[in-house]
């Protein structure tokens, strides 16, 4: 278990400011969120996320716009959930048997911290192969997770996926990157 937060009491008993998570923590935290996706514990993963928390796949290089310009994936954590149902499902035919997955990260980087904000941002480099059957999809990304302090503990409030060809023609991406 990862320490990330504490809370501290106020000389007059109240709640005072949360210290800040370390960069270690930071790290740590993206490193674990990979390797429960690679592990199929789809439903802690998801946990990870904020209420408010989005995954977001961008469709063109270097798009700033979730809304007007189209994504490969754009899930707010409802319909994250959505899919995690559906990919433990016993009826989801395109699943029998199970994609699986693997990430190869390079270290993750802090690339900002603001406290007073409540926001973290992370930068990691990666290689993601997901497979079923022989069929064997690898793909190249860079990965953008804004994180948040929320109740003591770190959580996504969006995390972003860019693939290096991401203009490509892709089949079905099955899981999580």
């Amino acid at each position: 278990i990862l320490r990330l937060v504490e809370i501290h009491d106020d000389v007059d008993g109240r709640a005072g400011r949360m210290s800040a998570p370390t960069d270690r923590d930071l790290i740590d935290f993206v490193i674990r969120e990979a390797r429960l996706i690679d592990q199929h514990r789809f439903d802690e993963w998801l946990e990870l996320f904020a209420e408010d928390g989005i995954y977001w796949m961008p469709l063109e290089w270097g798009q700033t716009d979730t809304r007007l310009t189209a994504s490969l994936m754009h899930e707010d954590k409802l319909l994250l959930t959505v899919r995690v149902e559906r990919l433990k499902g016993n009826r989801t035919f395109s699943q029998k048997p199970k994609s699986r997955c693997h990430h190869v990260l390079q270290t993750p980087q802090v690339e900002r911290r603001d406290e007073a904000a409540n926001e973290y941002v992370t930068w990691t480099p990666m290689h993601y192969v997901e497979t079923r059957y022989d069929d064997q999809q690898l793909y190249a990304a860079w990965a953008t997770h804004t994180l948040k302090v929320v109740d003591g503990q770190l959580k996504i409030k969006l995390k972003r996926v860019d693939l290096v060809n991401s203009e490509a023609a892709f089949g079905s991406i099955q899981l999580f990157m």
